[in-house]
């Protein structure tokens, strides 16, 4: 392939520019719908002697008016049902909704938390993330400290944790016009999907890095034609590992249900986008800096 990644990497950079700046927007103006994991809830388990079906369980709750809920099965018989704050009016209208489906029914546990609790999560989240990105440029740069010329170690790390801010900021901006217009939540499911989305981008960025790496002291040309054999060398790699997952993910989108599609859709958006990122704008930046 003789296609020149670097030399057309303004393109690149006006794609991406746009993408994050429109995420950023849409964040602005819509902010997160966040779910029950960050606003405060209640927490329900229930032992059944006939366990409803996922879907029974979220029609009996909007019987009762609670439109929105995880409902997660648990072993054979039991079920944990985590809806917005209740009352004990509402509590008890919830249990006898499915008491009139299961008069043998047992309530295990019944828990509330408030938002208060929640907005320690946002926090702990959000640290998390930014704790995991700072870790991770530190081991990179440690790990390429060897490469000296002509960029430093550090901007390897630098670019890395850029990529990876690049890689979530898009989802979160999706989620955000979801959230306003069709009502899709931030959750766990969510944040796990941020860091698994983390984790791929960065495995991605640093395999090309890493050829790169090895094709500085391999190779007798310039730092921009090493940088665009390295990614023409790994991008077949990227692209067909990527689109597996990613055709996977989609058909957990379509066939798995409610609970998942959020997560699957999340985690297809960014793994793309890693994807892109780490070909098109994580080793022409390399070059960028180094002009």
């Amino acid at each position: 392939m003789n296609f020149s990644f670097v030399k057309h990497s303004k393109i690149w950079y006006v794609v991406s520019g746009v993408l994050i700046i429109g995420s950023i927007i849409a964040i602005g103006l819509f902010g997160f719908n966040f779910g029950i994991d960050f606003t405060g809830g209640s927490i329900i388990e229930i032992k059944f002697q006939n366990r409803p079906s996922v879907d029974e369980a979220r029609g009996i709750l909007a019987s009762t008016g609670h439109d929105y809920a995880v409902v997660q099965p648990t072993g054979d018989s039991e079920m944990i049902i985590r809806l917005y704050a209740l009352d004990e009016s509402a509590h008890q209208a919830v249990l006898a909704a499915f008491k009139a489906k299961d008069s043998g029914l047992a309530e295990m546990q019944f828990n509330s938390f408030g938002p208060s609790v929640g907005s320690e999560l946002r926090k702990k989240t959000v640290t998390g993330i930014v704790v995991t990105l700072i870790l991770i440029g530190i081991f990179i740069a440690w790990s390429f400290r060897k490469v000296s010329e002509p960029v430093k170690s550090w901007k390897y790390a630098l670019l890395t944790v850029l990529c990876g801010f690049h890689d979530v900021i898009v989802p979160m901006g999706v989620f955000a016009i979801l959230g306003h217009f069709c009502g899709w939540q931030i959750d766990t499911a969510f944040v796990a999907a941020v860091l698994t989305i983390l984790g791929y981008s960065i495995n991605d960025t640093i395999v090309v890095f890493d050829r790169t790496r090895e094709n500085l002291r391999r190779l007798s040309c310039s730092f921009s034609e090493t940088v665009d054999k390295s990614i023409q060398q790994t991008l077949f790699r990227s692209v067909y590992s990527s689109l597996t997952t990613i055709l996977a993910l989609v058909a957990i989108f379509v066939w798995g249900g409610e609970t998942t599609q959020p997560f699957a859709l999340a985690l297809a958006i960014g793994i793309g986008v890693g994807t892109y990122s780490s070909i098109f704008i994580a080793s022409p930046l390399l070059v960028t800096w180094e002009g």
